[in-house]
């Protein structure tokens, strides 16, 4: 760790070109003055270390038990539409656009330029990579410019 940056970046899970996005990622900010990173993963790969939030989504609808869904990703319309189109899952994302709504304007006034959320799944390739995907598009409609990373989507 650089003395004096007060970031700890955990590299061991990183590629080099993922290491350049995330440091990219990491100086740029967005208009408001927050950068804003939504970031899925796989549970059975471990949490991301450097994140503020953690939403676990595995209660959601799993695309891995479907057959014409299971090696596709939440990239995928069908896994996409398949995962959110539950009431839960309208209802979770719902929630947390609504928890973020509230927050992100008072990290903005603390002075907190860099926030970053994870969504986690069993894999994250499917369930967490949909609901990341949707928080981030929820967000750019209210002016920020959210980055996306799927840490797992290509692991099996």
């Amino acid at each position: 760790m650089a003395r004096g940056l007060g970031h700890l970046i955990d590299t061991s899970g990183l590629t080099a070109n993922q290491l350049r996005a995330w440091i990219k990622d990491f100086v740029e900010s967005d208009d408001a003055g927050l950068t804003l990173l939504f970031q899925s993963f796989g549970y059975k790969h471990g949490i991301p270390l450097d994140v503020d939030f953690v939403f676990d989504v595995r209660f959601l609808p799993n695309p891995h038990w479907i057959d014409e869904l299971r090696t596709k990703t939440g990239l995928d319309d069908d896994v996409r539409s398949y995962v959110l189109e539950s009431e839960l899952a309208s209802t979770f994302v719902t929630q947390v656009e609504g928890l973020l709504d509230l927050l992100l304007p008072a990290f903005r006034e603390e002075g907190k330029s860099y926030l970053t959320v994870a969504v986690g799944c069993t894999g994250g390739r499917h369930r967490s990579v949909a609901v990341a995907e949707e928080l981030s598009r929820w967000l750019s409609k209210s002016g920020y410019r959210p980055r996306v990373t799927h840490r797992d989507v290509h692991r099996s």
